[in-house]
């Protein structure tokens, strides 16, 4: 490329009165890190910035994109929110892209026209999806995978025209974003196809063996997946939408859509019409600085061609880039004289480690290193098992140096084996990759231990934050916790892989420095969770005071506990009640005064001081007079309702004080409670099944009306979601559930460990093949061993990533009672379920209880004032503006939205 011409020493003619303008092109992931990036160094207070974005929304997480199809909403991936754009003085233009840049005026023009003047342009306009030439490829019904906007396209047009025609979808691409597209098809019910035009899925990734394992891990979910042939030709019907796909050996595959993911091409063109070089397969050419040959002009991330001559697909390289370039526009403020400190060490973008670790349809897969083994001298290390889809192999040289590797099906070792690489492990590599004890021993890469770690191995791929960097912010500036260390180094606030070694490093040098690493529930307890259930079972302790007086540290003994220990240990008496003899409601004596303010009330307290009442409709199914009922209720006492993605309906905007009527009449016509305010099951979502699905092979209606009623009221360390599918199409979404059940033509699988919330996780298939019996029994295993197990607050997918041998061992302790628990694990669920009784029903029948349902102690007839609602789309919402004059008309009852004085009164 031609050498980009020097910094100027003294500034050229300024193209704004007061201070300096950088214009950001793109604002995707790398475009966004590059803003947080010349915030922490102070430009944005001294310079202009201006942001120029293609798509109608802010930057957000393009990797977790796919969770969107198991329940993150698209403003829950967002990266930048209002306040940082308006803290920073950033000024964003949304779906106004950059159109044209003319280097000599030093000027962009966008698409709907607007010209903003530069002193440093950036490019980060990305990458497109590639489409290959195959025709029909312009029909309806064929999308790309690239965008959020893409994929609501997707999801609205599988439901209206695929999934009840042709009921079957085809992905072009057997990539990491084939696969994620794969993923989202089947999860909206559609049989799913994987044409890809290479030999194997995730080529770059991994090796032959590790695509095969991928491949039969794949086809046991029922995609279908076809290798080594591309798509010849998309066939239409009379519409001209999308029918069907011949491919190039001649087969016919019948579809209402295709789904184009088959990699990525540089977005250059603005650079190219600039007169701007690019690489030979595209990218802006740019040098170690992220500049461009013309020293006014950058690029970082997929739209550039680095300085090693690749063009980086991956995040982490785009946020090492973007590092470099705001590095470099610092310095060029710098030397302005523009009130910026120049950079100490400015950072060098040479190249980039490409490690990967993913988690695609549920299945682990991660490389690091050379994967290939294109190393001269490089030897293979493989351990494999078919049955389990398990595939690892380690690339070492000819003096056991660790090169690199590839994991399918567990990479639970992948933090530490991609630390350890460059390095000669200190055990022999064929015990990296073995399964924990088969060898006879307990040595894994897992039980290494970051003592093994040499000082310089990098912990943090996306930051590139070194062993020893960790080290010395705990050893040196005080840092005592992850959260800290995350704070002061940057580590693990990237895509998180490197949390657990980074636990482990943070925990290791407290040990070392003599700090004893706490590892107790709260301040009032030296024990976890799981070791104060124990204390609890084996003591038959029913009461908080007696737990804290026996077991609490000595300066808490006596005392009324905290917020964190009395709702953890209220969980624990509650799930063991019937076999300790304690009290099983959670408003009996000593239990009402460790609730949260959700369990004080059994429903859950809302924004504006009211409540919402959820009645438990197992399975999803309800009579038409039950619906009724609930009609009935939300119209008399003026609620919101809403049917939420559990298959209930919620009613919203209830005083404290109308809980008791709402629910006598609720009880009355046969509903229980829905428990949506507990840390307890929640509902067991499932589709229509065999009964009304021609798709159907089991009756998951039934089965999941079963499961709710045997689970309902089980109180756990967080909240439980569960899900049934009467077949693989998923429709009942259980992958992403706590624990989930796919019905097969031979019975039910048993997947566990699935969470769809902030953090998404694919659960893992436990057991297949289950006769009724044996589903039932496995899951009562499962479930206790988790609330005898877990910390507080964990959901299962924390509590199962974070178990020493993670899904294996918790296989060997509840299919193959490796540790003689499954009949204890059973006789408490046996206790639970014996003893079950609605927290609602208990409650009216109690005056005592029912006492606590004001919002004033001493004024008990009185309603909250401060609890108004306003109209919107027919039904009422809250109002938060606290208006101190008469409420504002709402579509209600007057009785049930009335106000009273406040004089005297003193609120609970």
């Amino acid at each position: 490329m031609t050498p980009p011409a020097p910094i100027p020493t003294a500034p050229t003619a300024p193209t704004a009165p007061t201070a300096p303008t950088i214009v950001l092109a793109g604002h995707g992931m790398v475009g966004q890190r590059f803003l947080e990036a010349l915030a922490a160094r102070g430009v944005t207070a001294a310079a202009r910035v201006v942001v120029l974005a293609e798509e109608p929304r802010p930057a957000y997480d393009r990797v977790r994109l796919t969770s969107y199809f198991s329940g993150t909403a698209p403003d829950e991936l967002a990266l930048c929110d209002e306040d940082f754009l308006s803290s920073h003085g950033i000024t964003l233009h949304l779906g106004d892209p950059a159109a044209a840049v003319d280097r000599e005026r030093r000027t962009v023009t966008s698409r709907s026209g607007r010209t903003v003047g530069y002193d440093a342009l950036v490019l980060a306009t990305g990458s497109y999806p590639f489409v290959p030439p195959v025709p029909g490829s312009d029909a309806e019904g064929c999308f790309v995978y690239r965008t959020v906007e893409d994929l609501l396209a997707i999801e609205e047009y599988a439901e209206e025209r695929v999934r009840n025609a042709a009921g079957a979808g085809i992905v072009v691409g057997g990539g990491l974003l084939g696969l994620e597209a794969a993923g989202a098809l089947r999860g909206l019910g559609l049989r799913t196809h994987i044409v890809e035009s290479g030999d194997r899925l995730m080529a770059l990734q991994v090796d032959a063996g590790g695509g095969a394992a991928l491949r039969r891990t794949l086809e046991a979910m029922e995609l279908e997946v076809h290798t080594g042939v591309a798509g010849e030709e998309i066939g239409t019907d009379e519409a001209g939408a999308v029918s069907a796909m011949t491919l190039s050996d001649g087969r016919r595959l019948p579809a209402g859509m295709v789904v184009f993911a088959a990699g990525v091409r540089p977005r250059d063109e603005l650079a190219r019409a600039a007169g701007l070089e690019t690489g030979p397969r595209g990218g802006v050419t740019v040098d170690e600085r992220c500049r461009t040959a013309d020293p006014d002009v950058y690029a970082v991330g997929e739209c550039a061609h680095a300085a090693d001559g690749t063009v980086y697909g991956l995040v982490a390289p785009g946020y090492e880039m973007a590092e470099a370039a705001a590095d470099a526009v610092a310095e060029r403020l710098a030397r302005y004289g523009a009130g910026v400190a120049a950079p100490s060490r400015p950072r060098m973008f040479t190249g980039a480690d490409t490690s990967t670790k993913l988690k695609l349809l549920g299945v682990d897969v991660a490389s690091f290193g050379d994967a290939h083994g294109t190393a001269d001298g490089a030897l293979d290390v493989v351990y494999a098992d078919s049955r389990a889809g398990v595939y690892k192999k380690l690339v070492v040289s000819g003096d056991g140096t660790l090169l690199g590797g590839v994991l399918v099906g567990d990479a639970a070792s992948y933090g530490t084996l991609r630390a350890l690489t460059g390095s000669v492990p200190p055990v022999p590599p064929g015990t990296l990759v073995l399964p924990e004890g088969a060898d006879g021993s307990r040595e894994s890469s897992g039980g290494l231990g970051p003592a093994a770690l040499p000082e310089d191995a990098v912990v943090c791929n996306c930051h590139h934050v070194e062993k020893g960097a960790v080290r010395a912010a705990v050893a040196e500036q005080g840092c005592t916790d992850v959260a800290s260390v995350k704070k002061c180094t940057n580590a693990g606030t990237g895509c998180g892989s490197c949390v657990p070694v980074l636990k482990q490093l943070v925990e290791a040098e407290l040990e070392a420095g003599g700090v004893a690493v706490d590892r107790g529930l709260c301040g009032c307890f030296a024990h976890t969770r799981a070791e104060l259930y124990e204390i609890v079972r084996t003591l038959r302790l029913t009461s908080f005071s007696a737990l804290l007086d026996s077991h609490g540290r000595e300066e808490a003994r006596g005392g009324e506990g905290c917020e964190v220990c009395k709702p953890a240990v209220a969980s624990v008496i509650a799930s063991l009640a019937p076999s300790i003899g304690a009290e099983d409601h959670v408003l009996d004596g000593e239990q009402a005064a460790l609730q949260d303010t959700n369990d004080h009330f059994l429903a859950n307290l809302q924004r504006n001081g009211s409540y919402s009442v959820v009645p438990r409709v197992p399975g999803g199914e309800i009579t038409p007079q039950r619906l009724i009922v609930l009609g009935e209720v939300a119209r008399d006492f003026g609620l919101y309702t809403k049917i939420t993605g559990g298959q209930r309906i919620d009613m919203f905007g209830a005083r404290v004080e109308q809980l008791p009527a709402i629910w006598t009449r609720l009880v009355e016509a046969g509903f229980e409670s829905g428990h949506a305010y507990g840390k307890a099951l929640r509902t067991v979502k499932s589709c229509v099944g065999s009964t009304w699905c021609r798709y159907g092979v089991q009756d998951s209606v039934r089965m999941a009306i079963g499961l709710e009623l045997r689970y309902r009221g089980l109180r756990s360390p967080h909240k439980l979601k569960a899900g049934v599918s009467g077949c693989a199409r998923e429709c009942a979404e259980a992958m992403s559930k706590d624990f989930g059940v796919i019905a097969t033509s031979s019975g039910w699988n048993l997947y566990v460990g699935g969470n769809g919330g902030a953090t998404p996780r694919h659960a893992d298939l436990l057991a297949q093949d289950l006769s009724d019996a044996e589903l039932v029994r496995l899951t009562d295993r499962f479930l206790m061993f988790y609330i005898r197990t877990a910390d507080r607050l964990e959901r299962t997918s924390a509590w199962l990533e974070r178990t020493e041998g993670g899904l294996d061992h918790v296989r060997d302790v509840v299919v193959h009672d490796s540790l003689g628990l499954c009949d204890e694990l059973e006789a408490l669920m046996a206790e639970h379920v014996a003893h079950y009784r609605d927290e609602w029903s208990a409650a009216l029948e109690d005056p005592e209880k029912l006492a606590r349902f004001v919002s004033f102690v001493n004024a008990p007839d009185v309603p909250d004032p401060t609890v108004r609602f306003t109209a919107e789309r027919d039904q009422i919402k809250p109002d938060l503006t606290l208006l101190s004059g008469p409420d504002l008309p709402v579509r209600t009852a007057e009785d049930a939205h009335g106000t009273a004085g406040l004089e005297g009164a003193t609120a609970r």
